[in-house]
């Protein structure tokens, strides 16, 4: 992986993993740390592990931003041994423990296609559901550090948790914000996701650095343009079904192009139906 960990604010570190961009966050307090998702297989947790011993001694918590394969398949390897608290929201926490070989599934058939090694990896990963569920919110110490879990409301995922560090002021935001690429919408709730960052927005100052799930860091200055993009793209979805209008043709406005607006207009046509 050759990924290191990077300090963007007082005891506050990013490591950047380079095949997808996906961001983790160690959080380091007086004897205890935390860590913010696990990356995808055993073999990029190992090296995440060796990272993160070179910033800190300190036992780890766990916490994962939601329950997709790049942020939270690394558990095993993390928490397993010796045992360590690994936090999410409930809804992950039930998929994770109930629907194992159904998220290998998927994460293979996202994969394969691009990524056959990693694909194979991923279809053989042990996983390990987190062993506390937060519902609306949970707060930490972390050595004396207050950090802060909170589930903002449906947007990427039914079950996205933001990470609060306020002595820090950041805000890791898991797939909630994406800098490195559009939104994912293949598992959102499109109508929901402005408010979701809305809600994200309220915990922040002008100064405040927030960690994407994918990508670098940004302020809330590019949050606020994301989540403008998000409000333009369910209202495109709204007045899409309002008129009984084609996914394709909200597809073709969309401030994200037209894939993804796509993925993103069938998603929306269906919460609007009441059957995501």
């Amino acid at each position: 992986m050759n990924a290191r960990f990077v300090e963007i604010a007082d005891r506050v570190h990013v490591l950047r993993e380079p095949l997808l961009h996906v961001n983790v966050t160690l959080v380091v307090g007086d004897g205890a740390a935390l860590l913010v998702d696990t990356l995808s297989t055993a073999g990029q947790a190992r090296e995440l592990a060796e990272a993160a011993r070179r910033v800190t001694p300190h036992p780890w918590t766990i916490v994962n931003t939601h329950h997709h394969f790049d942020h939270c398949f690394g558990n095993a390897t993390l928490a397993a041994d010796p045992a360590r608290p690994v936090y999410a929201h409930e809804l992950a926490a039930v998929a994770l423990r109930d629907r194992p070989d159904e998220l290998r599934r998927a994460a293979y058939e996202e994969m394969h296609a691009e990524q056959p090694a990693l694909a194979a990896e991923l279809a053989r990963t042990e996983l390990l559901a987190p062993t506390h569920a937060v519902r609306a919110e949970t707060v930490l110490d972390i050595g004396g550090r207050r950090v802060v879990l909170r589930h903002p409301g449906h947007g990427h995922t039914d079950a996205d948790l933001v990470v609060h560090v306020p002595d820090a002021d950041v805000l890791v935001a898991g797939d909630l914000v994406e800098q490195s690429g559009p939104p994912a919408f293949e598992e959102s709730y499109p109508i929901q996701w402005p408010d979701a960052v809305a809600e994200l927005l309220r915990l922040a100052t002008p100064a405040t650095v927030v960690v994407p799930g994918h990508g670098a860091p940004v302020d809330t200055e590019f949050v606020r343009a994301q989540h403008a993009q998000l409000a333009q793209q369910a209202w495109l979805i709204r007045a899409g079904h309002t008129g009984s209008a084609p996914p394709e043709r909200v597809a073709a406005e969309s401030p994200f192009g037209v894939r993804p607006g796509l993925i993103a207009a069938r998603r929306g046509y269906a919460e609007l139906d009441g059957t995501p």
